[in-house]
C-alpha cells in the first residue's frame, strides 16, 4: 500500500493551483456567457404578411437587438411597419405610423414606411432631359411626377437577397429590378438595399443601384415618426435640429424655384433645435405654400461626406432620433396632408401632423436644376448611399 503524505508546502502549492483553475473556469465561463449574449443579442425572424391582389406572396421580417428595438419590414415596398424603442422609463412603443393589413397598405398612398424610387420628390412637369432626350414621366402629383410616379418601389414586392445575423448586427438584404422605361424612366435599374439593426441602437439603411443605360435616381426611406408613441397626439411637441444654414424654397407645386435661401431668421432656421410648433405656424409665404413644413435643407458638409445632420427630440417621452447620410439634402416633412381619414392600428386615425418625415436624400427636381448636385447614373458606375437612424432615450 502506498499512503500519500502531504506537508503544509504542498497544501499551499495544491491549493494556488485548484484556485488558478477555478479562475480561469469562472474566466472561460464569463466569455461563454458573453458571447452566448452576444449571439442572441440580435435576431431575424419571419413571417407571413399575406398576398397581394395580383396574387404576390408578401413576408415580414422582424430584426430585434437585446436593447429592445424591434424594426418590422415587409417585402411590399420593403416598407417599415412598425419600429419599436423605449423611452426614458423604459416603455417600449411603436414611433412610425403603418396599418394593420396589407390590403391597407395597396389601396392608400401615404408612402407610410416606404422606400422611395426611382426618384425621391418631385420632378417638374413630370419631364425631364438626359444626353438630348426628353423622358415623359407618369404624372401622379398635380401636373408633377413623386416619388417615382403611379408605380413606385413603394408599390412593388421586393425580392428577399439574403438575411445575416451576427453578435453585432442583423441584416436584411432586399432587390429590385425596375425595367427600362418603369413609369418613363429610362435603363434597367438593378437596385439593392440593406437594412441593418446594430448592437449600438442604430439602425442603418443601404442603397445600391447599377443601371444599364444612362438615367436619374434618388432613392430615400420615407417613414413617418412621431417619438411621443402615441398617434393621437401631433408631433409638434417635438425638437428639431437640422445640421443646414440653407433650405430649397419652391412654388406653388413645391417645385424648387432654384434658389439656395439662408434660413437665418426664417422660420426655417433649426440649425439649434426648436419645437416645431415654434414658427410651424407663421406668416410666410413659404410655410403657406408647404401647409406648413414640406422642404428640403441643403445640408452642411456635403463635401465631408457621411455626417450627423439632423435630430429629433421629444421631451415627455425622452425619446431622441439622431439622422446621419452622406446626402446633400433632407426633406423635413411635418406631416401637413394627413387628414383623419387613415386608420391606426390601435384604433383612431392618423390626424395632421402625426408624424413627420425626415428624408435623405438628392434636392427634388434636381434633373431640371442643373445647378443643384448631379442625380445622374450612368452605366458604368455604382450607386451608393448611407443613411443611419439612431435611437436613445433621456
Amino acid at each position: 500500500m502506498r499512503i500519500a503524505i502531504f506537508n503544509s508546502s504542498s497544501i499551499l502549492i495544491f491549493s494556488i493551483l485548484m484556485v488558478n483553475f477555478s479562475c480561469k473556469d469562472d474566466k472561460k465561463n464569463k466569455e461563454n456567457l458573453d458571447t452566448q449574449k452576444m449571439e442572441k443579442s440580435l435576431s431575424i425572424a419571419k413571417s407571413n404578411y399575406g398576398t397581394t391582389v395580383d396574387g404576390q406572396k408578401v413576408d415580414k421580417f422582424t430584426l430585434e437587438n437585446e436593447g429592445g428595438i424591434q424594426v418590422d419590414i415587409i417585402t411590399y415596398g420593403g416598407r417599415i411597419t412598425s419600429l419599436r424603442t423605449a423611452d426614458k422609463n423604459g416603455k417600449i412603443e411603436n414611433i412610425v405610423t403603418g396599418f394593420d393589413n396589407l390590403s391597407q397598405y395597396e389601396k392608400t398612398n401615404p408612402f407610410f414606411g416606404a422606400l422611395v424610387g426611382r426618384y425621391g420628390n418631385r420632378i417638374a412637369k413630370g419631364k425631364f432631359s438626359l444626353n438630348g432626350t426628353e423622358y415623359s414621366l407618369a404624372k401622379n402629383n398635380g401636373e408633377n411626377n413623386l416619388h417615382g410616379g403611379l408605380i413606385g418601389f413603394d408599390k412593388v414586392v421586393w425580392k428577399v437577397e439574403g438575411i445575416e445575423e451576427s453578435g453585432s448586427s442583423a441584416s436584411l438584404k432586399l432587390s429590385y429590378l425596375s425595367k427600362d422605361m418603369e413609369e418613363g424612366f429610362p435603363g434597367n435599374l438593378e437596385t439593392i438595399v440593406t437594412y441593418t439593426l446594430n448592437r449600438d441602437d442604430s439602425f442603418d439603411v443601404l442603397y445600391e443601384a447599377t443601371t444599364d443605360k444612362t438615367t436619374v435616381v434618388n432613392l430615400t426611406q420615407h417613414s413617418y415618426f412621431n417619438l411621443s408613441g402615441d398617434f393621437s397626439q401631433t408631433i409638434v411637441d417635438h425638437e428639431i435640429q437640422i445640421n443646414a444654414d440653407k433650405y430649397i424654397p419652391v412654388n406653388s407645386g413645391l417645385i424648387p424655384t432654384g434658389e439656395l435661401a439662408a434660413v437665418e431668421g426664417t422660420p426655417f432656421d433649426f440649425s439649434k433645435a426648436k419645437l416645431i410648433n415654434k414658427d410651424i405656424n407663421s406668416e410666410n409665404k413659404q410655410i403657406e405654400l408647404g401647409g406648413g413644413y414640406d422642404h428640403c435643407w441643403v445640408l452642411n458638409g456635403y463635401e465631408s461626406g457621411y455626417r450627423s445632420v439632423a435630430k429629433a427630440y421629444h421631451p415627455e417621452s425622452g425619446r431622441t432620433l439622431e439622422v446621419l447620410t452622406d446626402e446633400p439634402g433632407i426633406q423635413f416633412y411635418s406631416g401637413n396632408f394627413l387628414d383623419g381619414t387613415l386608420p391606426a392600428p390601435k384604433g383612431g386615425s392618423y390626424a395632421k401632423r402625426s408624424g413627420f418625415c425626415l428624408e435623405t436624400q438628392h434636392y427634388p427636381d434636381s434633373p431640371n436644376q442643373p445647378k443643384f448636385p448631379s442625380v445622374t447614373l450612368a452605366p458604368e458606375d455604382t450607386y451608393t448611399t448611407k443613411t443611419t437612424f439612431k435611437f436613445s432615450a433621456k
